[in-house]
């Protein structure tokens, strides 16, 4: 059964949706892609799995495009229009920690979540960052590894600009580096190890995490596992249909420019 075939006035609609890693105030934000999924898919309850504001990235430079703040006014609106909303807080929007457990303009704000699907189980819903060695032992190296990740990014955008006037599709330098680097794989593979380990340990049936940008659905000994992805990159989310079908939805690029993002915000 495809998500797609649950619509309804104009709307897919869902039991949950799960977004993670939007990174709100940077140039890599995708966020006229983002709107236009908001657009098109709608949801009971929508979980906010962290760093959907760039916090670290602000303190360094200001930069907040238009098309963000269609983005939260978005979400905002989907709200008060009656979809639960929760937001668990990651590393890079690690502020609003200190708000737990209060109501931001009918946005929840939690440190963690659990979600029941439809056939009964319990999944964790976390951003990760907690399961990250290096935030947590060496933090420095984690701002650090942001640096160069905005650098890699930056130098991503200008590279595909010139594919995209060579008629080329989009072409990830970061995702690459990512894979040809032999220590990125096993830290890919021992935070989603740790990850499940913690869901399966605490006794639940799953888990959903954002924070590596890597969007996966799989099970990983006994336990699900789910990375909703990220809209720097991937452009993904994590669904439950109205069926009870987990499906990782990854977004169709669309061109990027005030008007186009304004228009898909306003749109519904």
């Amino acid at each position: 059964m495809n998500a797609r075939d649950t619509q309804s006035e104009g709307l897919i609609h869902h039991r949950a949706i799960w977004l993670s890693d939007i990174h709100l105030g940077t140039r890599g934000c995708r966020a006229a892609d983002l709107l236009e999924f908001l657009r098109v898919h709608d949801a009971d309850v929508i979980y906010l799995v962290g760093d959907i504001v760039d916090g670290w990235q602000i303190k360094r430079s200001w930069y907040w495009h238009q098309s963000h703040n269609d983005v939260v006014q978005k979400i905002l609106r989907k709200a008060r229009k009656g979809t639960r909303v929760i937001y668990v807080p990651g590393n890079h929007d690690e502020g609003l920690r200190h708000f737990t457990g209060m109501d931001l303009g009918r946005i929840e704000i939690e440190p963690e979540a659990v979600h029941t699907t439809l056939d009964g189980r319990r999944l964790l819903v976390t951003h990760g960052d907690l399961f990250d060695g290096v935030i947590q032992r060496a933090k420095w190296l984690a701002y650090l590894g942001d640096t160069l990740y905005m650098l890699a990014l930056e130098l991503n955008r200008h590279f595909n600009r010139l594919r995209q006037r060579m008629g080329l599709p989009y072409w990830s330098l970061s995702q690459y580096l990512k894979h040809q680097v032999k220590n990125a794989v096993s830290y890919i593979s021992d935070f989603e190890q740790a990850v499940a380990h913690e869901a399966k340990r605490r006794g639940f049936d799953g888990v959903v995490c954002g924070h590596i940008h890597q969007p996966a659905l799989r099970m990983i000994d006994g336990v699900l596992y789910a990375n909703d992805g990220d809209w720097v990159e991937s452009l993904t989310a994590l669904v439950e249909t109205t069926c009870g079908e987990l499906q990782i939805v990854r977004a169709a690029p669309i061109t990027h420019s005030v008007p186009a993002a304004r228009a898909a915000a306003m749109s519904a």
